[in-house]
C-alpha cells in the first residue's frame, strides 16, 4: 500500500522517498540511554527534517503498530533539537493492513496516536485495508477500486497539507 500512496502522492507532485521494511530493519532498537547512530538512522532523520509531509504504513500485528515501524518512529528522537522537532508542522497520511477488522482500527488509532505525541498532524482520512475481507489487488497488480480511489484520497490530503503548511 504504501508504494501506490506513494506514487499517488507523485501523481499531485510531491517528491517521495521510501524506507520500507528492509531499510527500518537495519535502525538500531531505539535506547534513550544510548546515542547509538548509524548511517541508517542518519538518513532517515535528514529525510524527515527536510520532509514537509509523511505517509506511515504499516501492518497491524497483535492489534498496534508493527515493532519496525515503531521502533522508527520512537529513533524520531533524533529530532527533538531540532527548529521543528520531531514531526511538528508535518502532513502524515496513516495506513494500517491487517487481518480483521478489529486490529486495522485498533492499529490505526494507536498510529494516529504516536503521530500526535510526536506533533504530527494526521490528515482526516486514515486507510485500514483487510486483505481477508476483500482482494486488495487485480491479477496485473493494480489496486482494486474502491482502494485506488481512497489511496489517491490519502495522498492528495497529505500533499495538500503539506503545502499549505509549508506556504
Amino acid at each position: 500500500m504504501l508504494v501506490k500512496a506513494l506514487q499517488a502522492a507523485q501523481g499531485a507532485g510531491a517528491e517521495t522517498r521510501l524506507f520500507g521494511g528492509v531499510f527500518l530493519a537495519k535502525l538500531p532498537i531505539y535506547d534513550p540511554n544510548t546515542s547509538r547512530a548509524s548511517s541508517e538512522l542518519e538518513e532517515m532523520l535528514d529525510a524527515v527534517r527536510r520532509a514537509d509531509g509523511l505517509i506511515i504504513s504499516t501492518p497491524g500485528y497483535h492489534g498496534s503498530v508493527s515493532g519496525l515501524v515503531k521502533n522508527a518512529l520512537d529513533a524520531l528522537e533524533g529530532l527533538r533539537g531540532d527548529a521543528r522537532p520531531y514531526l511538528d508542522g508535518r502532513a502524515v497520511g496513516c495506513i494500517v493492513t491487517a487481518d480483521g477488522w478489529q486490529a486495522s482500527g485498533t492499529t490505526l488509532s494507536a498510529l494516529r496516536d504516536v503521530i500526535h505525541a510526536l506533533r504530527g498532524w494526521p490528515t482526516p482520512l486514515g486507510l485500514t485495508f483487510n486483505p481477508s475481507a476483500a482482494k486488495l489487488f487485480d491479477e496485473a497488480g493494480a489496486l482494486s477500486e474502491p482502494n485506488a480511489r481512497q489511496v489517491e484520497m490519502l495522498a492528495g490530503q497529505v500533499v495538500a497539507f503539506a503545502r499549505a503548511f509549508a506556504a
